[in-house]
């Protein structure tokens, strides 16, 4: 499963390829509740069609008639803001009188989208540099601290994975987590040293290693942009994992088990020398209390979980609904 802008890269790559005219527009800057963070991509055939989003649709239609009469972007890179004035605001639909401003780009094969999305894919941060008054293209190797900038000469923008993920585990939920991880623009790592799984594994745009996961988790370096979850059920592995994961500096931690598993591994942890601060950290049972139940909504539960510590949210535990709701799950999570 792409990530939007791999998606987005791929169908401006395409158009290139097959002679088609078309703009990219990159947001630079927004003020008030813009729909699209920076850094959002969106693609404009010459015929209309559109790939990508930076507003849900408004500012996109606006964008299409002005694109496909060459008024915007025809022949070399420009700057547009949209939501400057309340009325421009509800005319495009940008609520609270939001304002984003768009570096557009006419896409040619000197804009090297065909390097760019093979080094994405291969999962290699890469920053792209846009003169603007020429349209001159530089790619280099991103140092993992790069940031978005636009200025009267040049756009320069961050693609590829900046968050890691490693899994402990290459069973059924991983399979659906590291889709799901690689269409949020995560780096995936699955580790399992176990032959009957490892074998088995078959998602394309992850690293697959079978080292014991101790190991794994300290030539891993954990950083402020990784994640670790630990999914294989076996003490003996998703322990070994957490002893060196709850120690260092992973933004999230999580290991999959019943609150009655969680408090025996809590008790095994600190056998070895785990201590409370660190336990603290650890998120489980894993993933959002929804009412999960299958591989695929448990891996929902587990990324909208990841997405809330990211960004710096808590979320309360869920009150059920309704008596089918309270139901308890046959497989906790």
């Amino acid at each position: 499963m792409d990530s939007v802008d791999v998606q987005v890269l791929k169908k401006a790559d395409e158009w290139v390829r097959t002679g088609r005219r078309a703009v990219m527009g990159t947001i630079v800057r927004t003020w008030g509740s813009a729909p699209r963070p920076v850094g959002s991509l969106v693609v404009i055939r010459d015929d209309g069609l559109v790939a990508g989003s930076v507003s849900g649709g408004c500012i996109e239609d606006d964008l299409v008639d002005r694109i496909r009469s060459r008024a915007l972007a025809a022949d070399r890179p420009q700057r547009v803001k949209y939501g400057v004035t309340a009325e421009d605001a509800f005319k495009f639909g940008l609520p609270c009188g939001g304002t984003l401003e768009l570096v557009l780009e006419p896409v040619t094969a000197e804009s090297r989208i065909d390097e760019l999305l093979a080094r994405v894919i291969e999962g290699r941060q890469t920053v792209r540099r846009l003169e603007m008054q020429t349209g001159r293209v530089t790619l280099a190797e991103g140092t993992g601290r790069d940031v978005l900038s636009a200025t009267d000469e040049a756009l320069v923008t961050v693609h590829g994975p900046r968050l890691r993920l490693l899994v402990i585990g290459a069973g059924q939920l991983t399979h659906y987590l590291a889709q799901m991880a690689l269409a949020c623009d995560y780096a995936v790592t699955i580790c399992d040293p176990r032959e009957e799984y490892a074998d088995g594994w078959l998602v394309p745009g992850t690293t697959l290693v079978r080292t014991m996961p101790d190991d794994t988790v300290v030539e891993f370096k954990p950083d402020m942009n990784t994640a670790i979850v630990a999914l294989t059920h076996d003490p003996k592995l998703d322990d070994l994992a957490l002893m060196e994961a709850l120690k260092s500096n992973a933004f999230y931690v999580g290991a999959i088990g019943s609150k009655k598993n969680q408090a025996k591994r809590r008790e095994r942890l600190k056998e070895f020398g785990v201590t409370e601060s660190q336990l603290e950290r650890l998120h489980g049972p894993v993933g959002i209390k929804n009412g999960a139940r299958t591989p695929a909504e448990i891996a929902v539960s587990i990324i909208a979980e990841l997405t809330a510590a990211k960004y710096g949210y808590e979320i309360p535990a869920p009150q059920p609904v309704s008596p089918a709701a309270a139901i308890e799950s046959g497989c906790p999570v």
